[in-house]
Formats: structure tokens, C-alpha cells, sequence
């Protein structure tokens, strides 16, 4: 089986940054709605590694680790239809 572009385990990728990393306003609200979900049975844990999963290559290099997090919860719910692409896109308009 060949392996994913999220699968980088055994590859060169050089020294792991240890350092602490202060987590931004953004990324606490996106853990706390991945927490609310998880906890309300909206999504599950293995729904999130495969939406992280099915992410094109690039997308998924380009993105941060919240960033995929927030990305494989709207696919989730869209895929669940409690939200439409056109409402996420709508609400996020507002916020820029």
C-alpha cells in the first residue's frame, strides 16, 4: 500500500521543533468546537483522519495543524448537511 501524502513517518524531515507553541485565539476556539462536536457525536475521530486524508497533497502541506483541523470539520459537516458550503463561505465573508 502506498503511503499518503500525511504519512511522512520514517522520512527525513530533520529534528523535531520541541519549543512551545502559544496557541493563537483561533486555535483554541478550533479545538474547543473539534471537543463540542466530538462530545455532541457529530463527528468522530476517525471521520476527521479521513478528511484530513482525502485532502489533496498540496492542500494539505500548505496548511497548518489547526488549519486541517478546521478544514476536515467543514467537510464533515457539509458531507452531514448541517451546513452548506455557501453558508460556511457566507459566515467566514463576515469575519474578513
Amino acid at each position: 500500500m502506498p503511503k499518503g501524502h500525511h504519512d511522512i513517518g520514517g522520512e527525513p524531515a530533520g529534528p523535531i521543533d520541541q519549543t512551545d507553541h502559544v496557541l493563537s485565539d483561533w486555535e483554541i476556539v478550533a479545538d474547543a468546537v473539534n471537543q463540542a462536536l466530538g462530545a455532541k457525536g457529530v463527528k468522530r475521530t476517525d471521520e476527521m483522519r479521513r478528511a484530513r486524508e482525502q485532502m489533496d497533497s498540496e492542500t494539505y502541506k500548505s496548511m497548518t495543524y489547526y488549519e486541517r483541523w478546521v478544514a476536515s470539520i467543514e467537510t464533515i459537516l457539509i458531507e452531514k448537511k448541517l451546513l452548506t458550503r455557501e453558508e460556511i463561505d457566507r459566515k467566514q465573508a463576515e469575519f474578513e
